[in-house]
């Protein structure tokens, strides 16, 4: 069976027992504890604790899921693969454990023909929990399963819970036995290669409370609705029904793995080592497809360092099997097609997704090149000192700004006989991370310290009465306050607080819209609003700063958002829609939106592209925008499923999650169409003006667009209208001149620089010839010393041509400073085959500052009046050798 037919197979099995198919979320998601989906439960996980209703009482999916934790071991073992999918079905109070057993048992024995999977059912084993008696009973009554194949074990394997107070349960366990070839008899408890798990049944039953590791917390209780999440593994299960060894040879892997075989020369299974690079290829290529199709984009933080280093992976992993060329344009639309029959998306958004993967692999090969030149040169400084490790904070670095991988710099150093800190290298890798989960966690948190205090008045008040879209003003009541600290009772002038309302007119940031901003009030307080945030699916709460008063909980306030702020940002928000669809009027469907920002008065969208926006392009853009403002566009909303969404061609952002029904905002119809949240104008017209303001790069194949809208961008056409005027004036020179004018004005000073080059290129050699002349001689060398005007590029220009000048039969060594307290020594070979080393006397006359090569090196940081006489420390130096 194809993994398409597996998958396709898997739905329509549960569709005919009740459930709702649901499509697969986005593998970017909105949990800030996450950076992608990682696990098929994610997208039900609000359903499961309670934050939200579920729509259905059944439910299945085949749940796109990436984890990276484990990246290091891909392509080494036969069950680690970055992008995986998993098959679930699942009850919101609805079956239990006997109903959820039997659809597992007769999905995986049922013959093909009949609609299963036709596993033989004499090889299949489980495991239950062993306090989990009900169970053991269910396999034997309903699968007939003999004792010996229903195995008992502990918390660690067969129990379940999210590590955090909340649902929890014992699970149960299907494995299948691959036969005496691939390991030891004696069931999953022996050896988990031969016995391959390929289903999780969970039945989450019980209330846990807090504690640590998988068994060190109380069980409270009965859950008053129990559930059940089951999650198969689709790789599993295509390894076993395709009859192959591991998840990198099924038919959506091997072809890219055959093609990376082909294209480096080399045969799968003839090497352990290339087999492993082959692997890494083949799950690598079929990740970054997954990850660009849902709209992630290579960048140097979250989501985007991920896909970046797996891209690099991907392409490092080639050069390593000795293919040197572009692999990317020859493996991706092998992945492609792989994939296509479960996700035509890939095939729709192609276009797109290639100019960002092979824009990313161009720009890395660069950094290899560029990379290169800083590592050979950390390495020589190195070796140069006589040591014979790398500081963690070089390859730091090389990691950090130019994106040079740590495998990377490990492998050449090594191959360069140094060793590489590897502990200083993570100490300072950890702390980065550190610093942007804590800031991702505190943003997300409206600046409270813990969210489990958040879930608490969550549980015990329900959602937020959200009205932002209806509402500029409501009567609220405070529910929750709390500091720095956790929960406090009041907050008084000047304190800084979160709080949480019953009901509330602020927008909380999401989907590009900044967060709203206004002003609590009450009969006692005054507090202004600073930032809103949606830190747990249905709750909403407010940053505020307590102006005068007191707010206490169980206080009533008015809450107001500033009207303004709203009006500018409702501009923002559709000049942003306005834009997207000016842009893909003009450069067509693959300038997707890929991440937007507004606010009043500004907004930026990001979208992949290769290469500058040209002035007319640009202008093209800003003219379609504009005309869509004229036209006096209609913006509607309207409500309607997520399938009925996609037919209509509405656009939807990668890193939401969306319910049953979706919010799809539309201007003009069908010429922009979005899934939306956020708040919008009337009339296209009440934007104002869509003002273009800049364009740039934010990653490889990834541009920028900057706009002001409304007020602001009237103000920046009349501040350039103004700017435009004075140079006009300056240069006596009507406007439609000015560009002819000032292009000639640049032509005249380039040729003075020039000519101001060539000057000072004579007068250096002059000098230099001169000064080569009136070398001294100190023990058979020829040394030189002087002074040069500016800085270190003229003394070195000044160092090799004096350098140059000597004869290069003898011995020579020349020192030449500047009064920024630069000094430079050049050698020439004679001087370097006796022994002198230009690096040694840098450091000898600067007490061990400074370096460079053997034939030419600086230093700096002396006082202007010391110069002189460390230049006269040279010939001395030089005789001491």
């Amino acid at each position: 069976m194809r993994t398409a037919d597996i998958r396709q197979c898997f739905l329509d099995h549960f569709a005919a027992l009740g459930h709702t198919v649901v499509p697969s979320a986005p593998l970017p998601t909105p949990d800030p504890t996450l950076l992608f989906v990682n696990a098929g439960m994610v997208p039900f996980k609000p359903y499961f604790t309670g934050e939200a209703a579920p729509p259905w009482q059944r439910a299945t999916s085949v749940q796109k899921c990436v984890r990276t934790l484990d990246i290091e071991e891909v392509g080494r073992t036969t069950r680690h693969g970055s992008f995986f999918q998993m098959n679930g079905n699942f009850s919101f109070g609805d079956y239990f454990k006997e109903e959820a057993i039997a659809f597992a048992w007769d999905l995986s024995t049922k013959a093909r023909a009949d609609g299963g999977y036709g596993l033989d059912p004499e090889k299949i084993w489980v495991t239950v929990h062993h306090s989990d008696t009900e169970s053991r009973g269910i396999w034997r009554t309903v699968a007939g399963l003999p004792d010996e194949r229903i195995v008992a074990r502990g918390d660690e394997d067969n129990f379940w819970s999210m590590g955090v107070p909340g649902p929890c349960g014992p699970c149960s366990e299907l494995y299948y036995d691959r036969g005496p070839a691939l390991g030891r008899e004696g069931g999953p408890a022996v050896d988990e290669d031969r016995y391959m798990e390929f289903w999780n049944l969970v039945f989450m039953q019980y209330e846990r409370g807090d504690g640590p590791g998988k068994s060190g917390y109380p069980i409270l209780g009965e859950l008053p609705r129990r559930n059940i999440d089951t999650g198969m593994g689709l790789e599993r299960m295509a390894t076993l029904l395709q009859g192959k060894d591991n998840l990198y040879e099924i038919d959506e892997t091997r072809p890219v793995l055959d093609r990376a075989a082909e294209l480096a020369g080399v045969r799968y299974g003839a090497d352990a080592e290339s087999d492993v690079r082959l692997r890494v290829v083949a799950d690598h290529v079929r990740t970054a497809l997954m990850l660009l199709a849902d709209g992630t984009a290579p960048g140097n933080e979250g989501r985007g360092y991920v896909l970046r280093r797996i891209l690099r992976r991907s392409v490092r992993s080639m050069r390593q099997l000795g293919f040197h060329d572009p692999a990317l344009p020859e493996l991706l639309p092998v992945a492609r097609d792989c994939m296509a029959p479960s996700y035509p998306e890939v095939v729709e958004a192609y276009a797109r997704i290639s100019d960002q993967a092979y824009g990313e692999e161009d720009a890395f090969r660069s950094t290899l090149r560029q990379g290169t030149t800083v590592l050979d040169t950390a390495v020589a400084k190195v070796m140069d000192e006589g040591g014979r490790s790398l500081p963690g904070a070089q390859a730091f670095l090389l990691h950090d700004t130019y994106g040079f991988p740590i495998d990377l710099t490990l492998e050449m150093a090594a191959e360069q006989g140094v060793e590489v800190d590897r502990d200083g290298f993570a100490s300072l890798m950890n702390a980065q991370r550190e610093r942007a989960r804590a800031d991702a966690r505190a943003r997300k948190s409206g600046g409270a310290a813990d969210t489990s205090a958040l879930r608490t008045v969550l549980d015990a008040h329900g959602p937020t009465d959200w009205r932002a879209w209806s509402a500029l003003t409501t009567e609220s009541r405070v529910l929750a306050l709390l500091g720095a600290d956790g929960p406090v009772p009041v907050a008084r002038t000047g304190d800084l607080v979160t709080v949480v309302l019953d009901r509330t007119p602020f927008y909380a940031e999401s989907g590009g819209q900044d967060s709203d901003a206004g002003l609590l009030s009450g009969a006692s307080v005054e507090a202004e609003v600073v930032d809103v945030q949606r830190p747990l699916p249905g709750l909403v709460v407010h940053q505020v700063r307590i102006t005068a008063g007191e707010l206490a909980v169980d206080g009533t306030v008015h809450a107001a958002v500033d009207p303004e702020w709203r009006l500018g940002a409702r501009q923002a928000h559709s000049g942003t829609h306005v834009l997207h669809a000016a842009l893909r009027e003009v450069l067509g469907p693959t300038a997707l939106q890929s991440g937007s920002y507004n606010r009043p008065g500004h907004l930026r969208l990001d979208f992949p592209w290769r290469g500058a926006l040209s002035p007319a392009v640009r202008s093209e853009v800003e003219e379609a925008a504009n005309r869509a403002l004229r036209r006096d566009l209609p913006v509607g909303v309207r409500w309607m499923t997520l399938p009925e969404a996609k037919e209509q061609g509405a656009l939807a952002l990668f890193d939401e999650t969306y319910g049953e029904k979706v919010r799809v905002v539309e201007i003009g119809g069908a010429w922009s169409r979005e899934l939306c949240g956020g708040t919008h104008v009337e009339h296209a017209s009440q934007i104002g003006t869509v003002a273009l303001t800049a364009e740039s790069s934010v990653g490889a194949g990834m541009r920028r667009l900057e706009a002001a809208v409304g007020v602001e961008g009237f103000g920046y056409l009349a501040r350039e209208r103004d700017l435009v005027a004075r140079i006009a004036e300056q240069l006596n020179a009507p406007r439609a001149e000015l560009p002819e004018r000032i292009a000639g004005l640049l032509d005249r000073l380039k040729a003075a620089d020039r000519e101001n080059a060539r000057l000072k290129q004579r007068a250096v050699t002059a000098r230099a010839a001169e000064l080569a002349g009136g070398a001294a001689d100190v023990d058979g060398v020829q040394v030189v010393t002087a002074s040069a005007e500016g800085g270190a590029d003229e003394a070195r220009a000044l160092a090799t041509a004096v350098r140059d000048r000597l004869p290069a039969g003898r011995p020579g060594a020349v020192g030449i400073g500047t009064a920024a307290g630069v000094v430079v020594v050049a050698l020439n070979q004679a001087a370097r085959d006796t022994g002198l080393n230009a690096a040694s006397l840098v450091k000898r006359l600067l007490g061990g500052r400074g370096g460079g090569s053997p034939e030419l090196a600086q230093g700096g940081g002396l006082p202007a009046d010391r110069v002189a006489a460390t230049l006269a420390e040279l010939p001395r130096a030089v005789g001491a050798r």
